[in-house]
């Protein structure tokens, strides 16, 4: 259980909102986020975090709750009265105007002088390193300069929150990872909440300072990110963050909150229970494949299977093996590529083994 922050900047106290008045898109949000906290809200299509972005927002009203900012309730509050920057996935900037003019536009609107829009302008451009831009407009610019552009406006008037929805969705691989740590940096260099919404789990792991990942409306886990992956709480979470071995298997024994779980093929495993277990309760077991070995020294792990080698694949730093294992023909092995290629083949037969540490045992899903 993730602790509460330390000062308090935003606070959802049940929260529903429904579109139809029958189906629940987002359910009893209760959820807090700290002054300062970078906080993604993650999960798959459908699952709430865009209306629970667009509710703090103040672009959708909640069906039932209140939302409070800073102490003070805004479920009724408009949008241009919330102070709230706001980064969309499509930049939103304006085309018939230059990145100067985007930038001072909700300056103006704000009856700001001019000399300091200028200032704030200025040090907007130099904060997201495009100084030499402002007189540029955005058919001009790059999909990440138009991303750095967009919040930089988000951020001109010091707002009191910065909203993201999925703004680095439209950009390839390579400028989505830079800009990742671009608009990390940028957040510890402000200080200013962030709220950020992905699908993207490896965006979520290397920005945040706490996850919250949804399904169906309803938050599964609120922690930090190496929480999440290491000690996922159910087998949603652990299926969606990031790559993971299942196997089914039944608790057969326990010891405190570990338990010893028999497999499909009658081999038994011990494990770390994520709740208090019952005794020959259904069971999955969540392994992530680079904690895994194959032919561990003997006596090295506490959990020691047969299986056989069905597939290879050459990743440079590791060697991807798919498995046959305790009735599981997908399991995966990530074999790290140190001094070279290691002397796997299909079709070998190995001894693969992982400490209890690494194994969870989660709701059986």
């Amino acid at each position: 259980m993730v602790s509460m922050p330390d000062s308090p900047h935003v606070e959802f106290r049940n929260v529903e909102k429904s579109f139809d008045g029958t189906n629940l898109v987002v359910e009893n949000l209760n959820l807090v986020i700290g002054r300062g906290e970078f906080l993604t809200l993650l999960g798959p299509s459908g699952s709430g975090k865009t209306t629970t972005l667009l509710m703090l927002a103040g672009f959708e009203p909640p069906t039932s709750g209140e939302i409070f900012v800073s102490g003070r309730p805004v479920s009724r509050l408009p949008p241009h009265k919330r102070n709230i920057g706001m980064v969309f996935q499509n930049y939103a900037l304006f085309p018939h105007m230059t990145v100067r003019e985007n930038l001072a536009f909700p300056l103006q609107v704000r009856r700001m002088s001019r000399p300091e829009i200028d200032d704030r302008v200025r040090q907007a451009l130099d904060m997201v390193e495009l100084p030499k831009m402002q007189d540029r407009r955005p058919s001009q610019l790059s999909g990440g300069q138009q991303q750095r552009v967009a919040v930089a406006r988000a951020l001109v008037f010091d707002p009191e929150l910065v909203l993201m929805d999925e703004p680095l969705g439209a950009l390839d691989k390579q400028l989505r990872e830079q800009m990742q740590y671009e608009i990390k940096r940028i957040h510890d260099r402000v200080g200013i909440t962030f709220v950020y919404v992905t699908h993207d789990q490896a965006e979520a792991l290397t920005m945040s300072d706490r996850i919250a990942v949804f399904r169906n409306g309803v938050v599964q886990q609120l922690s930090t990110p190496d929480a999440i992956y290491e000690r996922p709480a159910n087998s949603f979470v652990a299926q969606f963050i990031g790559e993971n071995n299942r196997l089914r298997g039944r608790i057969c024994a326990i010891d405190g909150d570990l338990c010893r779980v028999e497999l499909a093929g009658g081999e038994q495993v011990s494990a770390v229970a994520s709740k208090p277990p019952a005794l020959n309760a259904p069971t999955m077991l969540s392994l992530r494949p680079e904690r895994v070995q194959i032919n561990p020294p003997a006596g090295s792990v506490a959990n020691a299977l047969s299986g056989r080698i069905e597939e290879l694949i050459y990743v440079g730093d590791h060697i991807r093996a798919r498995m046959t294992i305790a009735g599981s023909s997908d399991f995966i092995v990530k074999v790290p590529n140190k001094l070279g290629v290691p002397a796997l083949a299909m079709g070998d037969n190995v001894i693969v083994g992982w400490t209890t540490e690494d194994c969870r045992a989660l709701d059986p899903m």
